[in-house]
C-alpha cells in the first residue's frame, strides 16, 4: 500500500505566504517609473526577501512571474465583474458595462498603464499583454454578435468588433482621460461603441 503524502499546513501557508509577497513585490516594480525597467526574477526576490530559486520554484520564468501578477491585478480590479456584463438579457447593456468595467480598470492601478508603455520595448511585457486583449476582443466579438444577429455581414461585425476594440483599449482611455474625468470617458466611449455598430453594420 502506498503512503499519501502529507502536506502541511503550516508549511502550505508559508508557501502562500511567500507567493503573495513575491507577487506585491514584483507589482511595486511595475508601479513605479524607474522600477519597470529593472524588473527581474534576481530583483523581485531580492525585493521580497526571498531567494531567487524560490522565486523560480513559485512561477517557472520570468513571463510566469508577469502573468501571476496580472492575475493579481485583474483579481484587485474585479475584471471578474465582466461576467455580469455577459450576462445581462440587452446586449446594448453589456456593452455599456463592459466599457464601464474596464474605464474603471484603466484608471485604477498604475501598473497597468506602465505595462502597456513597457511591452513597446519589452517582447514578454507585449506577449502577457497580448493574451489578455485577446479575452477582450473575445467578449466583444460576443457583444456584438447578440447586438447585430444576422442583420449584418461578417465582415461588418468584425470592423465592429474592431473599431470597439480599439476604443476600450488602454492606449485610447490614457489619451482621453488626459483632460477628462473617468465618467466622462467612459460616456465618450458609450456612444462611440454604439455609433461604431450602428455605421458598421447598417443602423440597426
Amino acid at each position: 500500500m502506498s503512503r499519501r503524502a502529507y502536506v502541511s499546513p503550516v508549511r502550505s501557508e508559508a508557501a502562500a505566504e511567500k507567493r503573495d509577497r513575491v507577487i506585491q513585490a514584483a507589482a511595486r516594480f511595475l508601479r513605479e517609473e524607474e522600477g519597470i525597467s529593472a524588473f527581474s526574477l534576481d530583483a523581485v526576490a531580492k525585493a521580497a526577501g526571498v531567494t531567487r530559486l524560490t522565486v523560480y520554484n513559485q512561477f517557472g520564468s520570468r513571463p510566469g512571474l508577469l502573468e501571476a501578477v496580472f492575475d493579481d491585478i485583474a483579481r484587485r480590479g474585479r475584471l471578474a465583474r465582466l461576467n455580469d456584463a455577459m450576462a445581462m438579457a440587452d446586449p446594448w447593456n453589456g456593452l455599456d458595462k463592459l466599457i464601464e468595467i474596464f474605464c474603471d480598470f484603466w484608471n485604477g492601478d498604475p501598473a497597468i498603464g506602465r505595462l502597456h508603455d513597457a511591452a513597446a520595448t519589452d517582447p514578454e511585457f507585449a506577449q502577457a499583454l497580448l493574451a489578455r486583449n485577446a479575452r477582450r476582443g473575445q467578449l466583444l466579438e460576443e457583444l456584438v454578435a447578440r447586438i447585430a444577429g444576422d442583420k449584418a455581414p461578417r465582415s461588418a461585425r468584425r470592423d465592429a468588433v474592431d473599431l470597439i476594440f480599439a476604443l476600450t483599449s488602454c492606449a485610447m482611455f490614457q489619451m482621453l482621460a488626459s483632460e477628462r474625468s473617468e465618467k466622462a470617458v467612459c460616456r465618450l466611449l458609450k456612444g462611440a461603441a454604439r455609433a461604431a455598430i450602428e455605421r458598421t453594420c447598417g443602423g440597426i
